[in-house]
């Protein structure tokens, strides 16, 4: 009897020990989970930041013509001079790299634009209007969204012609179900809440529901996917580009500079590292920022 006792006491004792050990573990692990977050949160952060400046004033970061060569200089290995290298052309990559940041910024935004407005509508529509009007839009939201985002982009920019603008309103056009798609859920979620009801009995109109009760509930919702669709636009558009359906050479667009580093990469490979690296890590630092505004909403 006392053998089984004592046992039984060192099998508690044991467990009291594992069961110490285990929170001392998570204890210690816990600190480092944030300040990993943290620190990809800033450095997202600079990364958008950077973009941002180079959007705004590309002189600024490069003293090289993004367009014009210097013949003795082409094929130059990446240095202090040439931190990405130079083309076959002897134009700083570099400098092709940021001044192309404006019209990646811009068309990305003007894809976001397109997909938040027409999708934001849809959704609101559908979410808030009834019955009819949601098993509608639904299906078409779902017909929308079982086609490829990509492959409709390429077939919208098919059709109005190749230019960055042109693959811009065809991604913002391949983004505006996916939009619908959240909008429509929140409106749905929302709009059987009590202070929505409260709202209707004290007399208040749809549009005045809308405007002061639902929008202001799914914001946050649509600006995580805002950021994260910014990101994904600026890879679609460059995808389009380098499939050569964005501007025409020389223009500095991202998807151009690696669709024309392609054919030296493996006795050049800096013709497409440098615009490579840049596009990951703007899709990258994106999508960080999107998960930090998700967290926090």
């Amino acid at each position: 009897m006392t053998t089984t006792t004592d046992a039984a006491a060192d099998i508690d004792e044991e467990r009291h020990d594992v069961v110490a050990t285990l929170a001392v573990t998570r204890s210690r692990r816990r600190p480092a989970m944030p300040g990993l977050r943290d620190l990809a949160t800033v450095a997202a952060v600079l990364v958008v930041a950077v973009l941002t400046a180079w959007a705004i004033a590309p002189g600024l970061f490069t003293g090289h013509d993004p367009y014009a060569g210097v013949t003795a200089d082409n094929f130059r290995a990446p240095s202090w001079e040439h931190l990405f290298g130079t083309d076959q052309f002897g134009r700083d990559i570099l400098a092709r790299v940021v001044f192309g940041t404006r019209t990646a910024v811009l068309t990305a935004l003007l894809a976001v634009g397109i997909g938040l407005v027409a999708g934001s509508a849809v959704g609101l529509i559908a979410g808030f209007s009834g019955r009819v009007a949601d098993a509608i839009l639904g299906r078409l939201i779902d017909a929308l969204l079982a086609i490829p985002g990509f492959l409709l982009a390429v077939v919208v920019v098919v059709s109005l012609g190749f230019a960055s603008v042109n693959a811009a309103v065809a991604v913002g056009i391949s983004s505006v179900a996916v939009f619908a798609r959240l909008i429509r859920s929140e409106t749905l979620r929302v709009k059987n809440t009590a202070f929505i009801e409260s709202s209707r009995l004290i007399g208040g109109g749809k549009i005045v529901v809308l405007c002061r009760h639902v929008l202001p509930n799914v914001y946050r919702s649509v600006l995580a996917l805002a950021v994260l669709q910014f990101g994904l636009a600026i890879i679609n558009i460059s995808a389009l580009a380098f499939l050569g359906y964005g501007n025409p050479p020389p223009s500095p667009d991202w998807g151009l500079l690696v669709a024309d580093g392609k054919d030296f990469f493996y006795r050049y490979p800096w013709f497409v590292y440098g615009p490579g690296l840049v596009i990951v890590l703007s899709v990258l630092s994106l999508g960080q920022l999107s998960k930090l505004i998700g967290r926090n909403r």
